[in-house]
């Protein structure tokens, strides 16, 4: 046989390397075909996608290449000149397939759930392993996708020997001159795909942003170059100087009374001009996974929240509520709290230096206080969160109910809200309280005492899709939320409490998806995530009204504060909604937006969302709320939005780490 110019090392190297890179590419198609660009989005730029993917995951394969070949190099361990070296080399291969194909199974189950490809912030829910390990049992194919991750890998690794054996047959080698210069070059190449181009700076996961087009970067990214880049985005803290630069601007926006930039001072001491003969009961409902775009308050034509769609006719309805942030951890946080949970990776909760956080909640002397779930609390530390903080909280979970659970999350959302009515009923004492529901998530549990009173409808797959929805599924669990909302209001109604309550209904998060024609484009992607419905609902009370500027999930204590007539103290970032400061003053009414795995903040005001990316990352990017034609920022406006953005971010960075106890 012909002698080879290249080691066999080097040959058997860049011949599984390339069928890695093939695996890869192969594998992006799949994600090409199974997700799909959502409607009315903007010109898919294919070429470019595809080939700055190819980049990405040419850097990973030359990661993995580089090392065997610094491994190869050493005669004792190269895979042609001892059976020990070519163990190891397949050893290697098997452990880095087997790594590659459960980054992608998490990967493609991790994009369906929440339209975003692996980042480090699934490391949150590492440390409640059980319950994600249930869920994950309960909602995914785990069996079929183990059977084909050994498939796949069965394949590979025989192709692998293969290859093995065809270099094997060649007789003689190269010089060792030769291979000393092939063993340079092939170091200096693998180092630049690595690098990822030719210039002084490396490619960068944020490049597959420059695209333009939410869809295209997501098929660009691997899951390896998404997970690792944000890696160096978890731990968190503030600059005092940012904040003191940022504290007149938000003094102002927080309308505070007597500001101090030299201690920060953040307090407002509210007292009521009047007070209730009766007290106000308040019942906080936050509702799992309640897109906005999915429900009848926006017209979506699945008309699937008609009961809680007459509710916003009869209460006082904020159309324009924002969570800060995706993530139930996050939005349980920012609501007790009033601070946007702005840790980058993991959840604030988690955060030893934040667990000591005031609480409006406090502020409701003589209240029985409450927390329901239907599950356990046992996860993201908010057991402690809450516990810790709230003073004589009550928690409510799985094992205190008489209701069978029905999956990974607990009993069902119905059977919570008529487990927490019957403890409402039996209140001698005014009350405050949160109920947790967890329903509307995969793996979408209908409960079968409910399927002869609660009808499964089951529209056709395009029709689901152009709506919102990804499966039947999951629409008929989001109409089950609102079998359960009319349950839980027909069931209080009976009861003597509910003339003395507001009940108050504000989404935990949304979920990413496809908005259609429903709003603009500037609604897509993280927006649709956090756009949530906030219903202040007690026909008694309160005349009906809906309001649609900007507010935050982090105004809820603050707004039923002010509602129950209560003196209270707030040292954060939410506001009185029903203020005459909010209501008068269109320039302080905003939400602020936080994304820590695109790593972009922005701020909804007016008819704008501007945002970009933290330290610079990122390109800015202004959107039109109510239309599709682009916008042209002035100089002057371009700053003022900056500099609000960047204000609410540094001083919310600050606040979490400076809100204790007094």
């Amino acid at each position: 046989m012909k002698r080879s110019f290249l080691p066999k090392h080097i040959q058997w190297l860049l011949a599984t390397g390339f069928l890695v890179l093939l695996l890869m590419s192969v594998l992006r198609l799949v994600f090409l075909n199974v997700f799909t660009p959502p409607s009315g989005s903007l010109p898919m730029p294919y070429a470019q996608s595809l080939f700055l993917g190819l980049r990405y995951d040419a850097r990973m394969v030359s990661i993995a290449c580089l090392l065997l070949l610094i491994l190869g190099c050493f005669p004792a361990l190269t895979p042609f000149g001892s059976k020990q070296g070519k163990r190891l080399f397949k050893c290697l291969w098997c452990i880095l397939l087997l790594i590659t194909g459960i980054f992608y199974a998490v990967d493609f189950a991790n994009y369906a759930y929440l339209n975003e490809r692996l980042n480090a912030g699934l490391l949150n829910y590492v440390a409640d392993t059980g319950t994600s390990l249930n869920m994950i049992w309960e909602t995914y194919p785990v069996i079929k996708i183990v059977l084909v991750l050994t498939v796949t890998m069965v394949v590979i690794m025989w192709l692998i020997e293969r290859l093995y054996r065809i270099i094997n047959r060649q007789t003689g080698g190269p010089t060792r001159r030769t291979k000393t210069i092939c063993s340079v070059a092939f170091f200096l190449l693998f180092g630049l795909l690595i690098f990822g181009r030719i210039g002084q700076y490396p490619l960068r996961w944020s490049d597959a942003f420059s695209l333009g087009n939410d869809y295209a970067s997501n098929v660009a990214l691997n899951p390896f170059q998404s997970f690792f880049s944000s890696l160096r985005f978890r731990k968190s803290t503030y600059d005092i100087e940012k904040v003191r630069k940022a504290y007149p601007l938000m003094a102002r926006y927080l309308g505070i009374d007597h500001p101090d930039s030299t201690t920060l001072n953040y307090t407002r001491t509210v007292k009521p001009d009047t007070i209730l003969a009766t007290p106000l009961n308040v019942v906080i409902i936050l509702c799992e996974s309640f897109s906005s775009y999915k429900s009848s308050m926006h017209g979506n034509p699945l008309n699937t929240t008609p009961y809680f769609a007459e509710m916003c006719r009869e209460g006082v309805f904020f159309s324009r509520c924002f969570t800060p942030s995706y993530g139930t951890a996050r939005g349980v946080w920012t609501t007790v709290t009033g601070i946007p949970d702005v840790g980058l990776a993991k959840t604030s909760s988690r955060n030893p230096n934040a667990v000591n956080q005031h609480t409006i909640m406090n502020d409701f002397a003589g209240y029985e206080k409450f927390y329901f779930i239907g599950g356990s609390l046992s996860w993201a530390n908010i057991r402690g969160m809450l516990t810790n903080n709230i003073q004589g909280l009550r928690v409510y979970e799985q094992d205190d109910f008489t209701a069978k659970k029905v999956d990974v999350w607990g009993i069902s959302d119905k059977n919570l809200f008529l487990e927490a009515n019957k403890v409402f009923a039996q209140q001698k004492k005014p009350f405050i309280s949160i109920i947790q529901t967890a329903g509307n998530h995969r793996p979408y549990t209908i409960p079968e005492e409910d399927l002869e009173a609660f009808t499964l409808l089951n529209p056709t797959q395009d029709s689901l899709k152009q709506f919102g929805f990804e499966s039947q599924e999951e629409y008929n669990a989001f109409r089950y939320t609102d079998y359960a909302y009319r349950k839980f209001m027909a069931a209080a109604r009976q009861e003597d409490y509910f003339e003395h309550t507001v009940f108050v209904f504000v989404g935990d998060h949304g979920i990413g998806g496809d908005v259609g024609d429903m709003f603009p484009q500037a609604w897509s992607g993280e927006l649709s995530s956090q756009h949530v419905p906030l219903l202040f609902y007690a026909p008694a009370v309160l005349s009906p009204a809906e309001y649609d500027f900007s507010v935050s999930q982090a105004d809820v204590l603050p707004t039923v504060a002010g509602l129950c007539k209560i003196s209270y103290t707030n040292t954060t970032l939410g506001r009185d909604l029903l203020h005459p400061f909010i209501q008068q003053d269109t320039t302080v009414q905003a939400a602020f937006i936080y994304n820590p795995d695109k790593r972009r903040i922005g701020m909804i005001k007016g008819d704008l969302f501007f945002s970009y990316g933290m330290e610079g990352q990122l390109r800015e990017q202004v959107y039109s709320m109510t239309g599709n034609d682009p916008v042209n920022l002035s100089d002057s406006l371009r700053t003022s939005y900056y500099q609000l953005t960047e204000a609410w971010y540094q001083t919310a960075r600050y606040l979490l780490l400076n809100n204790k106890t007094k």
